[in-house]
């Protein structure tokens, strides 16, 4: 038999089966039963409102910021906007607004997308602290969660993690409540506010979601049952 070559053992995880791997949807709706959001990709429209919610929020939010550890310039709203558009032309990531009653509450987004063998992404998410307590953090994963495992215009994945500095009690709350599996701490794992923090690892997976979706399970039951280990 022929051995097979590191490239080629490489290939089901590196390769892209097209240049588009996915259609943004227009509006994706909360089930019945559920706190009435939606999700929608966002547009150059939203700059005002966006950046007005962004402000206002910006003591609540600056703690759990990523950035850049090398200072890269900054972006316009615009350029932002135009990226947003090119990762999901690419299909390495997508970004949603969480919308109620016709106003923007907060943002969930779907990055470090990978195919092949892997099928994996990183959910990230915040909303208007007006509203936090709610339940309208997990709804929005939730949903997100959803497309990206079973819409057939989706990225199909098999997993979706969620990374949560250790005092981020709130964000890890959102996890527990989608039933996520706690797979530890990973050590410095992404640049937060200045410097290089350690994160909690929270995944979702595919087959392990209860018949009907996740965001579905949130509405019947206020929170997703874990699955028997």
């Amino acid at each position: 038999m022929k051995a097979m070559s590191v490239l080629q053992s490489l290939r089901g995880i590196m390769h892209d089966r097209r240049p588009r791997e996915f259609v943004m949807p227009k509006t994706l709706t909360a089930p019945s039963g559920a706190t009435p959001i939606g999700l929608r990709p966002c547009t150059l429209d939203d700059e005002d409102e966006l950046q007005a919610l962004r402000w206002r929020n910006r003591a609540w939010l600056s703690p759990w910021d990523s950035d850049d550890p090398l200072g890269g310039p900054g972006l316009t709203f615009n350029q932002w906007v135009c990226d947003l558009r090119r990762r999901e032309r690419e299909g390495s990531g997508a970004l949603f607004v969480i919308v109620e009653h016709g106003r923007i509450v907060g943002q969930v987004s779907l990055g470090a997308i990978t195919y092949g063998a892997m099928r994996s992404g990183l959910a990230g998410y915040w909303v208007d602290e007006a509203v936090a307590g709610r339940g309208i953090a997990p709804l929005a994963v939730a949903m997100l969660a959803d497309w990206a495992f079973d819409c057939p215009d989706g990225p199909r994945l098999h997993r979706i993690e969620i990374a949560i500095i250790p005092d981020n009690y709130r964000s890890r709350r959102v996890a527990q409540k989608l039933g996520a599996i706690d797979e530890g701490l990973r050590r410095q794992y992404m640049h937060v506010n200045g410097r290089w923090r350690d994160h909690e690892s929270y995944v979702l997976f595919a087959q392990d979601r209860p018949a009907g979706g996740l965001a579905a399970a949130l509405a019947a039951h206020g929170q997703v049952p874990r699955v028997a280990a």
